[in-house]
């Protein structure tokens, strides 16, 4: 079991999206229920994501996607988690998401998916609940 430490949360936006108004607010969100976020920027690749993740040894990793890659992306990013052995690292994907695409989403390894809509407290619950099962995993 891990020491006790504060929660860690790297959020990004992989792809082309430039749109980051609503991941900057999860990102504070996230902050004022006291995690430790890193927010990564817009426009970053999946690998690049999924480096940081393992480098900065986050417990949950989310994206948000607007641009309708989320498929192709999420894809990517799981794929990049099993082969570098951080499965463990729960991922989250939050945006303009159809829900016909939600089971398949978390059928390839998406522990969660917020839709538009979707509280900043509901995500902020979400992400502390997962921390909490990985450090008792």
């Amino acid at each position: 079991m891990r020491p006790t430490r504060k929660i860690r949360v790297l959020m990004g936006k992989p792809g082309l999206c430039g749109h980051d108004r609503g991941i900057v607010l999860v990102v504070m969100a996230l902050r004022d229920a006291g995690m430790e976020v890193i927010y990564s920027g817009r426009h970053k690749s999946p690998e690049t994501l999924v480096n940081i993740a393992i480098q900065e040894d986050v417990d949950v990793f989310g994206v948000s996607i607007l641009s309708g890659g989320h498929m192709p992306l999420c894809r990517r990013i799981v794929e990049l988690l099993k082969a570098k052995g951080a499965q463990d690292i729960a991922f989250l994907v939050g945006g303009f998401i159809p829900p016909e695409d939600i089971p398949e989403l978390k059928a390839i390894g998406v522990r969660e998916v917020f839709r538009e809509g979707s509280t900043l407290e509901d995500i902020a619950e979400c992400v502390e609940q997962i921390a909490k099962e990985r450090v008792t995993a």
